[in-house]
């Protein structure tokens, strides 16, 4: 086996590398590394990325690091593999369009969705999202907390007005075909696949989606695939069990 992953599942770069390995029915072993743990992390692992990133993928003598770049060179490399032959484009006509909608999806769509996740994992579950700015209490909290509260009220909503302009261009586009770059699902809708999943499963996140009727449609099919459901299950820690 020449194909290598290390990180975790949980990253948002890895998630989009495993599901495109699974969709083009490629073996690779999965070495998990949790960036967070400093010191930790195995040496093989920082001779590969100095700086300790996310993402390391090796394929025989070729090392990436950059989601994107992978799953072009996985659709291209084992293009006859798997059910999805046609992730990058049969020719260079789809294959701009799908490259188009990459670049959206890195400049347009991937910050503000983990922006959003992110003060939503930092705000109270029960605090209003109204988008009036109310719901910050008045009283009982230390001002240093306030203050980071506030400062993710204001990164939920500039996230969520971002989001919604997106949001609506893909609502447009989704209306005319039925996956973003034509009539296959293609690396465009696959690599929109982990901050998606983030926004879909916070109900204060998932109007966003739900309220838009294509992309609602379009985000149910795309992540009812058997190659997105199998990276959630890696994603799931494992359970306690007994000690025997």
């Amino acid at each position: 086996m020449t194909v290598k992953v290390f990180g975790s599942p949980a990253s948002t770069e890895v998630a989009r590398v495993l599901t495109c390995l699974f969709e083009k029915d490629v073996e690779f072993q999965l070495i998990r590394v949790d960036s967070f743990r400093g010191p930790k992390r195995m040496p093989q692992y920082l001779k590969l990325q100095p700086h300790g990133e996310a993402l390391t993928f090796e394929d025989g003598n070729v090392t990436l690091v950059e989601s994107r770049k992978i799953l072009r060179h996985i659709a291209d490399k084992y293009k006859e593999q798997g059910h999805s032959k046609d992730l990058f484009g049969p020719g260079a006509l789809e294959r701009a369009s799908i490259e188009q909608w990459l670049q959206t999806e890195a400049h347009s769509f991937d910050i503000p969705s983990a922006d959003m996740a992110y003060s939503l994992a930092y705000l109270p579950p029960d605090m209003p999202l109204d988008g009036r700015g109310g719901g910050l209490p008045a009283a009982g909290m230390h001002p240093s907390h306030r203050q980071k509260v506030e400062e993710m009220l204001q990164l939920f909503e500039k996230s969520r007005k971002d989001l919604g302009k997106l949001l609506d261009i893909y609502e447009q586009r989704l209306g005319e075909e039925e996956f973003l770059a034509g009539s296959k699902f293609t690396l465009a809708d696959l690599s929109h696949l982990p901050n998606a999943d983030r926004l879909a499963a916070d109900p204060r996140s998932a109007r966003l989606i739900e309220s838009r009727r294509n992309v609602s449609r379009w985000w149910y099919t795309i992540s009812g695939r058997d190659s997105w459901k199998r990276v959630k299950e890696l994603q799931r820690p494992p359970s306690a069990e007994a000690p025997f």
